[in-house]
């Protein structure tokens, strides 16, 4: 009996030594972690953060660049067309604004010339003025001196109708610049409406009718669009500055006619 009480009592000091070490063995386990995770926490925060990449700025496309862009995205044939009316359209404006501002002379300046002239009788220094002056005053005046000889009513009906004839000459090609200036919109808008065509006919092929698919057909509508009222609002300014001096001239002439009139009146008088 005794030898079992010694055995079970060196069996429990055994279990109970096997249940330190093991014990032990798990603290010392513990410790080892803990110590390697902290390693692992102080690695991760000495590490440095990679250095933050500069986004790339793009490149600024130029005016010039974007036009020719937009040109090409807005179908090339209706943008030529666009483009040819507004060379032509500038064309015929710049004609005309070179010629008008030929046309125009000093008015009072002739008046006084011619009136001096005649004051002294001399007819033909009058007409030679008359002739080495440009503009339409002065070939009005011109004319009116041929007949001075033959009435005054001749005389008024000669200006008069060298008048009209002179008025005409001054809007010549004024018709074409407003060809032009209608021509221009209608072409951008004719391109909208090919570039629906395009639009839904993208659309029956895809069977799909989402954005991306319209947005071809529709980018190419608006563009020509664009371009075409661009056109016309370029060509209706420099119409309109036309327009101006055409009425300035015709009222120099309107003015100067009845100014001949009184000095040719005054010339007979004086006969």
């Amino acid at each position: 009996m005794k030898k079992f009480f010694a055995v079970f009592a060196m069996f429990g000091i055994l279990s109970f030594g096997l249940a330190q070490t093991v014990v032990a063995q798990d603290e010392v386990a513990a410790q080892t972690e803990t110590v390697d995770s902290a390693a692992v926490d102080s690695a991760a925060v000495e590490e440095p953060a990679p250095a933050e990449v500069a986004p790339v700025e793009e490149e600024t496309i130029g005016m010039h660049k974007s036009l020719k862009i937009k040109f090409i995205e807005g179908d090339a044939s209706f943008m030529s067309l666009v483009a040819i009316a507004l060379v032509l359209g500038l064309a015929f404006c710049i004609e005309r604004i070179v010629y008008l501002s030929l046309a125009e002379v000093n008015t009072k300046k002739l008046m006084a010339a011619i009136e001096a002239a005649l004051a002294k009788g001399d007819v033909e220094g009058a007409k030679e003025l008359c002739r080495n002056t440009r503009g339409p005053v002065a070939s009005i005046c011109y004319q009116g001196l041929l007949r001075i000889d033959e009435g005054l009513d001749v005389v008024e009906r000669s200006v008069v109708s060298y008048g009209g004839v002179q008025s005409a000459a001054l809007e010549k090609n004024c018709s074409w610049v407003t060809l032009f200036i209608a021509m221009a919109p209608s072409l951008g808008f004719l391109g909208t409406v090919i570039g629906m065509v395009q639009a839904f006919d993208d659309i029956q092929k895809a069977g799909d009718i989402s954005p991306t698919v319209v947005a071809g057909g529709m980018k190419v509508a608006l563009i020509t669009t664009i371009f075409g009222i661009i056109v016309a609002l370029v060509l209706q300014v420099f119409y309109n500055f036309i327009l101006s001096k055409i009425e300035a001239l015709t009222t120099d002439m309107e003015d100067s006619s009845i100014t001949l009139l009184d000095i040719i009146m005054k010339y007979n008088l004086k006969k």
